[in-house]
């Protein structure tokens, strides 16, 4: 079974990017350590400040699923809902070209 690429976009609410940013870390370090966690990486964007991206490598479908149910990301959203401008933008990636 392939590994599951996922990149997410959020867009901080005025005057929240420093909090975003904290609960972000603090999901990207738990969200390591689940199981089938390959990569789980944070950015703030510099073209778009307020804006930050994930991206992640899950070990298969399943490892994605069980972090789409689990509590750390359940406690992190309802961290980021009063913080962000809208709902992150979710795109899972498939390779082309290969």
């Amino acid at each position: 079974m392939p590994q599951v690429k996922v990149v997410a976009t959020m867009d901080a609410k005025d005057g929240a990017a420093a909090e975003v940013e904290r609960v972000l870390t603090e999901l990207a370090g738990k969200s390591r350590a689940e199981n089938g966690c390959v990569s789980y990486e944070v950015f703030a964007s510099t073209a778009a400040p307020g804006t930050f991206v994930t991206i992640e490598t899950w070990a298969d479908e399943g490892a994605l699923d069980a972090h789409m149910r689990g509590l750390n990301l359940k406690f992190a959203a309802s961290a980021l809902r009063e913080h962000l401008a809208g709902a992150p933008a979710l795109h899972p990636l498939r390779p082309v070209g290969v």
